[in-house]
């Protein structure tokens, strides 16, 4: 399938917010993100650990997003690895999370975090259609790879531009990684297949604008003209689940995003993403994030 078209058509957004450094074996617990994040280790050897699912190995030149709402850990073996300069997050205003172990080691890992946005024909937050982490472990020679070193030398010497130069080169790496992604047929991306589908990216873009409205697959399937078996099949064959199973995320991600970014009340924000009580907003978002929206909002605060 020649995806040409959609890439054309993509908006990818980046926003690097923090560098990650771990000295020696240890952890550092990142939480709940209401953005999709992207995680670029610079140095070191580790893991990332997940909640409900085994940690995948990262190391130099590891890239790996993150899907929202996902309650994840960076972890540090410790081993010593490739010396890199040192890196000026203040410089670039970025900030420097850090954790230490008391043993000593002189191993380091190092990761930039960004946050990410990709939009397509208007609509934004099609990231959000992706539901398991991706990895690419980096080979040299590659173009991921001069786009490390590109990256080291912005975040070790910043200078007029450095956090444009930054978000470009993510910008390179996400292209990079998705169109990998997808000559490899990965079933992660089931949903770029289902943005070539015309009419399942017209039922998408509805729930995409409007997740809080009252879709239901018969209402979707009237929306593009199908008949509500016919709809159901070809949405499932195409992002790899139900409409109302995506619905259920992108309700949550969007609740996740209004209680980052704004001070309404958690009985407004659970009407503006389609419930009508409160509590059944705060059962399901608890089921799905593993935090009441209460706490949610508090965690992101203290950060």
């Amino acid at each position: 399938m020649n995806f040409d078209h959609v890439f054309d058509e993509l908006e990818i957004r980046t926003e690097p917010f923090a560098i990650c450094e771990l000295r020696g074996a240890c952890n550092l617990g990142l939480g709940r993100d209401a953005s999709t994040t992207l995680h670029y280790i610079l140095s070191g050897e580790g893991e990332i650990a997940l909640r409900s699912r085994a940690p995948f190995k990262v190391s130099r030149g590891s890239l790996v997003l993150i899907p929202a709402l996902q309650s994840h850990a960076l972890r540090s073996f410790g081993a010593a690895g490739d010396p890199v300069p040192e890196c000026k997050p203040a410089a670039l205003n970025l900030g420097h999370l850090m954790s230490t172990s008391d043993c000593g080691e002189d191993g380091r890992l190092i990761a930039l975090c960004s946050h990410v946005d990709v939009g397509l024909r208007g609509v934004t937050d099609i990231i959000d259609l992706i539901r398991e982490p991706l990895v690419e472990n980096v080979s040299s020679p590659s173009r991921l790879r001069s786009s490390l070193q590109a990256l080291l030398h912005e975040i070790s010497n910043p200078s007029i531009g450095s956090r444009a130069m930054i978000r470009a080169l993510l910008k390179q790496c996400m292209i990079e990684m998705l169109r990998k992604r997808l000559a490899g047929a990965n079933t992660a991306l089931h949903w770029m297949a289902a943005l070539a589908d015309p009419t399942i990216w017209n039922a998408l873009r509805v729930m995409l604008d409007s997740p809080g409205d009252n879709h239901t697959v018969e209402s979707l399937a009237d929306s593009v003209h199908m008949s509500r078996a016919a709809f159901a099949k070809r949405f499932a064959n195409a992002y790899g689940s139900g409409p109302m199973e995506l619905l259920r995320d992108l309700r949550m991600r969007r609740a996740a995003t209004l209680l980052r970014d704004t001070d309404l009340p958690i009985k407004r924000i659970a009407e503006m993403v389609g419930f009508t009580s409160r509590s059944a907003f705060s059962r399901a978002f608890e089921a799905k994030t593993g935090q009441p929206p209460r706490t949610f909002r508090a965690s992101l605060l203290i950060k």
